[in-house]
């Protein structure tokens, strides 16, 4: 197995992993340091001679994010714009090549993670799969003046990477004309950015977003009050000088900012997001898709169930239902009143979780189909509904539990704990990645296994239901679904 490739960088030596071939920590931009700090990427630097690439690159600069499974500690540095490279052979082949942006809110995350572990497509689907790390949080997306990009710097940084997949990835048996973008969380808020900026067009010819879609940006004028903001907190008075802060100070501005943000933007808003510009992103991207952009690209999305529970709003209680929910569409009493009509059963919380997940994610990735079928954009959509055994089932299908499934990770130490259950529901995780891989290699997601599954149009309204029974709904929760029209 060839072990060693040229790139456009210089010559790097990777290792096999259970007969896959792994290039780990090729950087991708120079490093985005001193005056290079929130300006956008620049070009690699080439090395001599043959560097190590058996080892990823550490992540983004990022605070410890805490959550179910505790406080997560990810080893960073502001040196952190490198990719990683599965292959099955780098062999001058002419393979699919999926590229995986990772989630985390715009503020945390790596291409490490081991959920993202792509030997599975590159084993069974003979799919080239490359991850990537980007700039986050305030060094991502704070922007400032004195740097037009700045707001969307941690873009420009999926857009370099793109670049060099284009210009790099024949040598790793990968075809550049046939490259898929992906992403979940905020990777899938990145990759429908991605599919509505010019900037980015021609770079891949398929996209999937998982749990994301084309809303969720920040406007010019919010985005210059979370700028002032943080210059404050770094108590600099313009770029140069916020320049002179260590990474260490940034990151604790950036808490601070984080921690006052609902006196700067709405409760559903956050602070380092990606913004408009007027420039490379002139509108929010669903805007942009509804006048035909990206409409040449075929898209795989959908969401989860249960999105939400992952972030408490499973325990809204019956007084807090309606002032919690004021925050996502005011006045809230009709919706919920229309929520519990279709689910007369459900708890407070869970009229919470589906609202909400309504609201962040649903809703958002179906106008962004009804904006692609407009231009007559190929998009197949997806509902996941396995239920979570973990937590007394308090999770059900909660935001990023297909990720395993997709990747066929069942088997990564720790997934267990979000599946709660001992006997992984293998079936399902072969049907999932098997779609993902049919859409990687044809752009359709269609396999044997799966129901006729036809792309989404605002007659049909194909879902497909991701459970422990496969089914194709039509316009699930329609009424729901006609309710949202004209709220934001």
């Amino acid at each position: 197995m060839n072990l060693e490739v040229e790139t456009t960088g210089g010559r790097i030596r990777g290792r096999s992993r259970r007969g896959i071939a792994l290039f780990a920590g090729i950087p991708y931009a120079a490093p985005p340091v001193g005056e290079l700090r929130w300006a956008p990427p620049q070009p690699a630097p080439r090395w001599r001679g043959v560097r190590d690439a058996t080892r990823f690159g550490l992540a983004a600069p990022q605070v410890a994010a805490t959550g179910m499974a505790g406080r997560l500690e990810v080893p960073w540095r502001e040196d952190c714009l490198t990719l990683n490279v599965a292959t099955p052979a780098a062999d001058g082949g002419s393979r699919p090549v999926l590229v995986w942006i990772h989630g985390g809110a715009f503020r945390h995350g790596t291409s490490a993670t081991p959920w993202y572990d792509g030997t599975s497509f590159a084993a069974r689907g003979d799919v080239v799969v490359v991850s990537l790390n980007y700039r986050l949080g305030a060094l991502g997306f704070c922007r400032l003046p004195g740097e037009p990009t700045s707001g969307l710097n941690g873009i420009l940084d999926q857009i370099a990477a793109l670049e060099w997949v284009r210009d790099n990835i024949s040598a790793f048996g990968g075809d550049p004309a046939q490259v898929t973008v992906a992403g979940e969380s905020a990777g899938a808020f990145s990759v429908v950015t991605l599919l509505s900026m010019e900037r980015s067009a021609g770079l891949f010819q398929r996209a999937i977003a998982q749990s994301g879609a084309g809303h969720h940006v920040l406007g010019a004028s919010r985005a210059a009050l979370v700028a002032e903001s943080l210059l404050h907190e770094l108590d600099a008075a313009d770029i140069d000088e916020a320049r002179q802060r260590s990474t260490v100070e940034v990151l604790a501005a950036q808490s601070r900012v984080e921690a006052r943000a609902h006196e700067l933007l709405s409760r559903v808003e956050q602070p380092f997001y990606p913004s408009i510009d007027g420039d490379l992103l002139p509108a929010r991207p669903v805007d942009l898709l509804a006048k035909g952009a990206g409409a040449e690209v075929a898209l795989l999305t959908g969401t989860n169930a249960d999105e939400m529970t992952l972030f408490g709003l499973g325990a809204t209680t019956e007084e807090s239902l309606a002032p919690a929910m004021a925050h996502y569409v005011d006045p809230p009493d009709e919706l919920i009143a229309l929520y519990r009509a279709a689910h007369p059963e459900a708890s407070a919380g869970q009229i919470a979780v589906a609202l909400t997940t309504d609201h962040v994610f649903r809703i958002p990735a179906i106008r962004a189909a009804e904006a692609r079928w407009a231009h007559a954009g190929d998009t197949w959509m997806y509902l996941f509904d396995w239920k979570s055994r973990a937590f007394g089932g308090f999770l059900g299908a909660t935001h990023a539990l297909e990720i395993p499934f997709t990747f066929a990770t069942l088997d990564v130490p720790g997934v267990e704990l979000f599946l709660g259950t001992k006997q992984p529901p293998v079936r399902l995780s072969d049907a999932m990645h098997g779609a993902w891989t049919a859409f990687v290699r044809s752009g359709t997601p269609q396999t044997d296994v799966l129901p006729a599954w036809q792309p989404y149009d605002p007659g049909g309204r194909a879902v497909l239901r991701f459970a422990d029974d496969i089914e194709v709904l039509a316009d699930p929760q329609g009424a729901i679904r006609e309710a949202w029209t004209g709220l934001r």
